[in-house]
């Protein structure tokens, strides 16, 4: 014998699943259940909805309706929705459930004390498709308030059923691939609470993402007017943990909701009432502790609906938080006693960072500079100045109670250091060959995977020391010499007629415009050898594809043996420079493409010769300091040549240092990419590249693993998790400086600019009107076209071909004797440095007006 469906099950009713009941009476139930202040009441199952449509045969009517409309035409919508009602309106509820909602009814009345059909009710929709944590479904389907009598529930319930098939609920299931057949219907019937207020509670901030506040809006009267937009309410935010208002602020309400005989209306708010804010401190903290409360039940965010009646607060309805924005990051710093800025290796880490390189290389470097410190101004330890990373992003830092001491002794040791970096040069980029050669002899798959990682340490311990001298001699020396000259030269020597002081340092030659050079050749080479199909190809076909072919099939045709040596020559040459000191990032070593659409460009003829340009701007340099030199008095001519002849003898230093930092990066990656190779084998990654993805102790753990021929951790799950929040953060504006409420974090906040302008430093005179091209790294290379301007971070030798397509640079940060400057100098085009947030206010294809003289970035 068939089971009697069972048409009416209690609102509490612990048992009450999303397939019975819906989403909105699932959840209610799940809440009385927990005890929170829920009206009392009952479901109408869905089951109730299925013998209705059955009974009357409606079911293949209405997939018929359905499947002639179109998501994207309302008017097929609502042609549905309307054929739909009326089959519904057209039907009558069985008996036997009309009896079994009479009789919930009636039990409803005595148990409310109002009497048998006299209770006043909410007769609201609940679908099976419903306030999932997916998709909410909000306001799809038709909610009744006020209503009376058992006739009235009846004829109520039927509105809500057929509410299922509104043109809204339709489009909105339709796009969410919800199957029209699979859907159902209850209704929930509760006690309706004649409010004093009501309003909406989410346990989260919607607006910013933050978990540790709630945001409550109330209103006079039913929350309809809420729900319906109908009133402005209030709008309360309260810290979770304490319940203490962070901010409040009372609306203007002219109408509320209220009662009448059979339903409800909108009527104007008492004038008393209109300014007058609807919950004091003490009822939002009450609030909020039933918000907390039914958040740990549901173990997420939640949308919350409430009312107040007599300073008793009721739970109407909760839903999960469906478009919760991502929380803020946070930018807390590990030590206490700590200042932190974005400065120093940052120039070279612009980017955030994957977990190997916060964990493995920050670390070496941290030591690194430590060590340097000690040996040149006595500092012993880390706990004075070391490198922090935080959300990805590298910060140097400073405690507080040492930064007098740094201070001074940086002052009195500038001259030790100079000394220092001057001296050690020679001999840590030796170093940093030496590594390099010795590892690019070895058969790595010969070796135990631990030592590929003590290899890693090795090869970015001397990079470390390279990057520190860098630090402490040619690039300083490269900036205090242009300085120097800079201001003897504006200040006691230029004429307005004059050139800047910054055209006696071009023309002069360093490995970046080295490299320029060798491309410039290979592409003059392919285009002249008498064999068009050759730069045919080269011009053609895809750099990624290019490469491929290089290293599969070097010698076939349209590729040759030549070019294939002559390209490996300049890789071997030029390989190593690093578009970025992370070194997860590929070098031209291991991932050409972008060489090769560098020289696409010369290919095309759209670059502009280098050898042509620097001997131009040779001659021009030569010319103006004659014509200088014979002018000046027999003093200032020999301040003028000494302080000229020091910029220009340091000047080269500095791209050189920047240019062979990467000289350890080509074999740094290629251990680690066996080191990935192997964690793929053993089920450990998805993809070699994944290594980067991991922390150095899950690399050194899962290394020891494989010698070890253990079982590998599967590491997928984390590496996903991180992965999306890089994301995240490459999309976050770091703080220049930490705390930011500490004087160097307001000294460093970067400048305010108007809606459509970026300030910045203008670092080369020009200005230009075109589109903008945002590169955040090599990735992107293939995006720029000539003539686009160059938006990145900033930049690194390795950049430097596409200073041949800009028309115009501009970088987040930098100063006017920062490398991209200088390049931007030497190709004669407009530059705007250190605008803060140019990669992030500015969008790829935007075009832009570039002004190097006054520093701005004007926005179309």
């Amino acid at each position: 014998m068939q089971a009697k469906p069972n048409f009416i099950m209690p609102l509490s009713d612990a048992s009450a699943g999303l397939s019975q009941v819906g989403g909105k009476g699932a959840s209610l139930a799940r809440l009385a259940a927990a005890g929170l202040p829920v009206p009392p009441g009952f479901h109408i199952t869905t089951a109730a909805y299925r013998r209705f449509v059955a009974e009357h045969e409606l079911q293949e009517q209405i997939l018929a309706a359905v499947s002639a409309a179109t998501p994207d035409q309302p008017a097929t919508l609502e042609e549905a929705s309307n054929q739909i009602g009326k089959l519904f309106a057209q039907s009558a509820i069985l008996d036997d459930i009309a009896e079994a909602i009479r009789r919930a009814y009636a039990d409803l009345g005595a148990y409310a004390g109002l009497g048998e059909g006299d209770v006043p009710v909410a007769v609201r929709s609940s679908a099976t498709a419903e306030d999932l944590p997916g998709a909410s479904f909000a306001g799809q389907q038709e909610t009744y308030l006020n209503i009376r009598g058992a006739d009235a529930v009846l004829e109520a319930v039927k509105k809500c059923w057929a509410s299922l098939w509104t043109a809204r609920a339709i489009a909105y299931r339709a796009r969410q691939g919800i199957a029209p057949d699979s859907v159902a219907l209850a209704v929930v019937v509760q006690v309706l609470i004649p409010a004093d207020a009501a309003g909406i509670l989410f346990t989260a901030n919607p607006v910013n993402g933050r978990r540790d506040q709630i945001v409550i809006s109330p209103a006079w009267g039913l929350g309809e007017s809420i729900v319906s937009g109908a009133v402005t309410p209030d709008s309360l935010t309260l810290d979770k943990t304490t319940g203490r208002i962070l901010r409040r602020e009372t609306g203007h309400k002219r109408t509320m909701t209220v009662r009448t005989e059979s339903g409800t209306r909108e009527a104007p708010v008492p004038p008393s009432q209109v300014k007058k804010p609807v919950l004091r401190n003490a009822q939002a903290a009450e609030l909020a502790g039933l918000g907390v409360r039914i958040e740990e039940l549901y173990e997420m965010p939640m949308d919350i609906e409430w009312a107040l009646r007599e300073g008793r607060f009721f739970i109407l309805q909760a839903r999960p938080i469906t478009t919760l924005p991502e929380p803020p990051l946070e930018w807390l710093l590990s030590q206490p006693h700590t200042i932190a800025a974005r400065l120093s290796l940052v120039e070279f880490v612009p980017d955030a960072v994957p977990p190997l390189f916060a964990t493995l290389a920050v670390p070496i470097v941290t030591q690194a500079t430590s060590r340097m410190m000690a040996e040149v101004l006595g500092f012993r330890g880390e706990a004075g100045y070391y490198f922090e990373v935080l959300n990805g992003y590298v910060y140097s830092c400073i405690n507080t109670h040492t930064i007098f001491q740094y201070g001074v002794f940086g002052i009195l040791g500038t001259s030790k250091i100079l000394r220092y970096g001057k001296a050690r040069r020679e001999e840590v980029q030796a170093n940093s060959r030496a590594a390099a050669n010795k590892w690019q002899q070895m058969n790595l798959t010969t070796l135990p995977a631990v030592e590929l990682l003590a290899g890693v340490r090795g090869l970015f311990g001397a990079t470390s020391d390279y990057f520190t001298v860098a630090q402490s001699g040619p690039i300083p020396l490269s900036t205090m010499s242009e300085t120097l000259f800079s201001r003897f030269y504006n200040a006691l020597v230029k004429r307005k007629s004059d050139p800047a002081a910054a055209s006696f340092l071009l023309g002069l030659d360093n490995l970046s415009l080295e490299a320029e050079k060798s491309l410039f050749d290979l592409a003059q080479w392919a285009a002249e050898r008498g064999q068009a199909d050759l730069a045919d190809y080269l011009r053609q076909t895809p750099a990624h594809a290019v490469w491929d072919a290089l290293q599969a099939d070097p010698v076939s045709a349209p590729l040759s043996g030549e070019f294939a040596a002559r390209f490996a020559a300049h890789l071997a040459a030029f390989g190593h420079l690093i578009y970025d000191l992370d070194f997860t990032k590929p070098v031209p070593a291991d991932d050409p493409a972008p060489v090769l659409d560098a020289l696409k460009v010369y290919l095309a003829g759209q670059g502009r010769n280098p050898h042509i340009r620097l001997q131009a701007q040779a001659e021009q340099r030569r010319q103006a300091e004659q014509t200088i030199t014979l002018r000046l008095d027999p003093l200032r001519r020999i301040w003028f040549r000494k302080l000229l002849k020091s910029a220009q003898d340091c000047a080269p230093g500095r791209e050189n240092a920047i240019a062979d930092l990467g000289l350890t990066y080509p074999q740094i990656r290629r251990l680690l990419r066996e080191l990935g190779r192997r964690l793929v084998a053993g089920g450990a990654l998805g993809q070699p590249d994944d290594v980067y993805w991991l922390e150095v102790r899950e690399a050194d753990a899962s290394a020891a693993s494989l010698d070890r021929n253990e079982p590998l951790i599967n590491h997928a799950a984390n590496v996903e998790e991180r992965k999306a929040h890089w994301h995240r953060a490459r999309k976050a504006e770091p703080p220049a400086a930490l705390p930011e409420t500490s004087w160097l974090g307001k000294m460093m906040t970067p400048r305010k600019s108007k809606a459509n302008i970026l300030k910045g430093f203008g670092a080369s005179a020009g200005k230009v009107t075109a589109p903008a091209c945002v590169l955040r790294g090599p990735e992107d290379f293939a995006q720029m076209r000539p003539g686009d301007m160059l938006v990145a971070v900033t930049t690194t030798p390795a950049w430097t071909p596409l200073f041949a397509m800009a028309s115009a640079v501009v970088t987040d940060i930098g100063g006017p004797l920062s490398r991209s400057s200088i390049v931007a100098r030497e190709y004669g085009i407009p530059a705007v440095m250190a605008t803060g947030a140019a990669t992030r206010r500015i969008c790829s294809g935007q075009t832009i007006t570039v002004d190097g003289a006054t520093g701005t970035v004007t926005l179309a």
